[in-house]
């Protein structure tokens, strides 16, 4: 069978201190042969990275969330661009913008997004994208740059709309600048029929799926702590939705997962990377 990849999942938080070697089994032994953690400022992406170089299949992102955009300053934006240099960083994230919680002011937010959106550009590299009530911000900010980006990056995906949550419409537009579109687990929950009617229509080559763990835990794990093994439960509801073996959604959704990531077939990884 081939193996499943969660594109999101912050192990580095504290929620993962005692027990994050265990979680990589288990996700191992649900078939989730490739894990993806994204960064949400400087420390994370540090954290990340040392968890990618303990373990084969396990990748890393460099950037700042808009939650923490007001702590971005030149000493973080200057080592965050020394960090893409690593070959186990895979894109510039965890970025966008966030009018939902306003942890930053929305001036920080998009002076943050647009400093990682220039690293991206500079790079040649993906970006992980978080959009929470802010999406004609958000718009104003990704389509120049993705047109822009978009020859330089030829077949590759520019980037990820990372546990989407938008309309049918909005979905078409990212997809026609060269995003794919990242399912969460939080596709499972009775209150999510419109999030499930719009997976339903977009085409599986632009999909990719994701848990967010520890954030969202699927309906038969509602209440725990979300985990990458928990990304299964996203494929059972894709193939549901599109009337196809789940070893197909595992197939597309992990070769979408190498396109974006520029990531290699993984076998059964259990190791490090030494």
């Amino acid at each position: 069978m081939t193996g499943f990849v969660d594109t999101h999942a912050h192990l580095q938080e504290p929620e993962f201190a005692d027990d994050v070697d265990d979680v990589i089994r288990r996700a191992r032994d649900s078939g989730v042969k490739t894990l993806v953690l994204p960064a949400v400022d400087l420390a994370s992406a540090r954290s990340g990275l040392e968890l990618a170089r303990r373990h084969d299949g396990v990748y890393a992102t460099a950037g700042y969330h808009p939650h923490e955009a007001s702590k971005l300053d030149m000493d973080s934006l200057t080592e965050i661009e020394v960090l893409l240099d690593d070959e186990l960083i895979v894109a510039v994230g965890e970025i966008g913008l966030d009018f939902y919680r306003m942890h930053s002011p929305v001036d920080a937010q998009v002076a943050a997004l647009d400093a990682m959106l220039t690293l991206a550009e500079r790079h040649t590299m993906p970006i992980v994208v978080h959009c929470r009530d802010a999406w004609e911000a958000t718009a104003d900010q990704l389509e120049p740059w993705a047109r822009r980006v978009a020859p330089a990056f030829g077949e590759r995906p520019v980037g990820v709309l990372h546990y989407f949550t938008g309309t049918m419409d909005e979905a078409q537009r990212y997809i026609e600048l060269g995003f794919m579109i990242s399912i969460h687990t939080s596709v499972t929950r009775p209150r999510q029929q419109p999030l499930r009617d719009v997976v339903a229509r977009l085409p599986l080559e632009s999909l990719v799926i994701e848990t967010d763990a520890p954030y969202g835990a699927p309906q038969s794990h509602r209440g725990k702590r979300n985990e990458p093994a928990y990304v299964v439960e996203v494929a059972k509801q894709i193939a549901v939705l599109h009337d196809v073996d789940l070893d197909y959604i595992g197939e597309v959704t992990s070769a979408n997962a190498r396109r974006l990531f520029g990531l290699p077939v993984m076998a059964d990884a259990t190791g490090g990377h030494g």
